[in-house]
């Protein structure tokens, strides 16, 4: 059978039955919406995402909006400088930790949000129109809820041990101990 046919292993088939490529998808559809209600020139995705959790916490701490927004630490501090540097943010040292950098909207961050908000809104609607019927449609957003949260160790759920982490059988374990008792006696 050739490379290319849908049939082979590994093939069409198999991309068409993977959670991560589907979500890969899924993204790079959502994210076109996205720039054509933002426009090239918008604020990005990941942006707004900060500007909205900046807004509903304010004087959250960087590593606060790392868990809110699910960006890296990394990337998080990268974008919260450029994003002072555009004026939409200004980052002072936390109340509560001395170590850490608080994160509040600027004038120009709440507008830039507030004229955000309606084209988010936009372009979710058309996301979610995508998606034939109302209760697929709640389904679909609870399901990605349930993989954010998994994402996010506060919440995730102890993963299930591995076959190499299952404890030796008692009867062989016991063994090995008695040879290594042996084997210091001698």
């Amino acid at each position: 059978m050739a490379k290319g046919k849908s049939g082979a292993k590994g093939g069409i088939a198999a991309l068409e039955q993977s959670p991560s490529h589907l979500l890969h998808r899924a993204l790079q559809r959502a994210l076109d919406i996205y720039v054509e209600e933002f426009g090239e020139a918008g604020i990005t995705q990941r942006q707004f995402a900060v500007l909205a959790a900046a807004d509903e916490r304010e004087g959250a701490t960087q590593a606060d909006l790392v868990r809110i927004t699910g960006i890296d630490r990394s990337t998080l501090a990268d974008m919260a400088r450029r994003m002072i540097g555009k004026g939409l943010l200004e980052r002072e040292r936390s109340n509560v930790d001395a170590r850490a950098n608080a994160v509040r909207l600027t004038e120009a961050g709440r507008e830039a949000l507030t004229e955000a908000r309606p084209k988010m809104a936009s372009a979710d609607a058309r996301l979610l129109k995508l998606i034939s019927g109302g209760g697929r449609r709640a389904t679909f957003l609870g399901l990605l809820r349930d993989l954010s949260k998994s994402a996010d160790p506060a919440t995730a759920k102890a993963k299930p041990k591995a076959k190499a982490d299952k404890p030796a059988k008692p009867g062989k374990a016991h063994k090995g101990k008695k040879a290594k008792k042996k084997a210091l006696a001698s």
